[in-house]
């Protein structure tokens, strides 16, 4: 071949194919829709395909759910921890006021048992909330949110529902104090109602004591004891306490009593004030005076006639009649009423 020839002519053939192909692809394309128009078999054959390729797409798809899953549990958990946290909240705040409302039904039930004794009993009373009491342990007193201002005054004698708590021994204008009667410096003369026998109560820092039982006395466990009206600080009638043991002293010539207070001195948040002048209603039943063997030594607060004879007896707090005729035999006269 000369050198000067040019490259060879490739075949044309090729180019002759890529129509035919075209023209094949087209007409096979024209088959497969009217097949598919006719007898619907693609659609079939797209469903098996689906089916089988499924799993590759579960597969593909599988980070993508695995992501949002997470983000969903993330956002769940903060959810439910601060809807657990507004319920817990919410809890708190009920049970405040659930122990608010049983505060307010105590102490409304305490009011009305308060009122309902006065009520019951005709006296004169003043109701006072106790502001603050003395820890000390020998030292048994209440601090009230009442003094001066209101009309309470040192000597005035302090009930609550159950019976005598104690007298006001100071005041200011705006508060007085109470010495109850645990308070060991505290004594009150009292009688048992069952027989009359007069007695003195005394505070022993946490209970109540009476000494010096005669053993003829006649007094029992289960006694009830009430203040007697000597020496004019307590009105006659009020519950002390109930006995709740006996013992001898030492000496062994006297009994000593341990009293159950009818009050309740620890407890509670108001206290009446008992009033001068207030109706008292004594205790059912006469209260007879004790023998006069029995009796304790008279007190300076007591003016007996020596000579006189066994009056009858009368209620507490009542002055003595001479019986008719009793100028001749030395009766006591009008200035000379004895005082159980």
């Amino acid at each position: 071949m000369p050198p000067y020839a040019g490259p060879p002519i490739a075949s044309r053939s090729g180019d002759t194919a890529s129509p035919l192909r075209l023209l094949a692809y087209l007409v096979l394309a024209i088959a497969l829709i009217v097949l598919d128009d006719q007898a619907n078999w693609l659609l079939r054959l797209r469903e098996q395909a689906n089916v089988l390729v499924q799993p590759a797409w579960n597969l593909a798809g599988l980070p993508g759910k695995l992501g949002n899953q997470v983000r969903d549990n993330a956002a769940s958990h903060g959810q439910l921890v601060a809807d657990n946290r507004e319920l817990r909240n919410q809890l708190l705040i009920a049970n405040a006021r659930l122990t608010r409302l049983q505060t307010a039904a105590l102490d409304n039930a305490q009011l009305r048992e308060l009122l309902n004794v006065a009520e019951r009993n005709g006296l004169d009373v003043q109701l006072a909330p106790i502001l603050d009491i003395d820890l000390d342990p020998v030292r048994q007193r209440l601090v009230l949110a009442a003094g001066s201002r209101e009309g309470v005054h040192v000597g005035q004698a302090v009930i609550d529902a159950g019976g005598l708590m104690g007298q006001v021994i100071s005041t200011t204008g705006s508060t007085a104090t109470v010495l109850l009667l645990t308070d060991p410096d505290h004594a009150v003369p009292v009688t048992v109602a069952r027989n009359g026998v007069r007695l003195i109560v005394y505070g022993r820092g946490d209970t109540l004591e009476l000494r010096d039982i005669p053993l003829s006395a006649g007094v029992e466990v289960g006694d009830e004891i009430v203040t007697s009206g000597l020496g004019g600080r307590f009105p006659v009638g009020f519950p002390v306490g109930t006995i709740a043991a006996l013992r001898p002293d030492d000496s062994h010539a006297f009994l000593v009593g341990e009293l159950k207070p009818a009050a309740q001195l620890d407890r509670g948040r108001d206290v009446l004030l008992l009033r001068p002048g207030a109706a008292i209603r004594l205790p059912e039943g006469p209260i007879a005076p004790a023998p006069s063997s029995t009796e304790p030594a008279p007190t300076a607060s007591a003016a007996v006639a020596p000579t006189a004879p066994a009056p009858a007896p009368v209620a507490p707090g009542h002055a003595r009649r001479p019986p008719s005729g009793a100028a001749d035999a030395g009766a006591p006269t009008a200035a000379q009423q004895v005082r159980p």
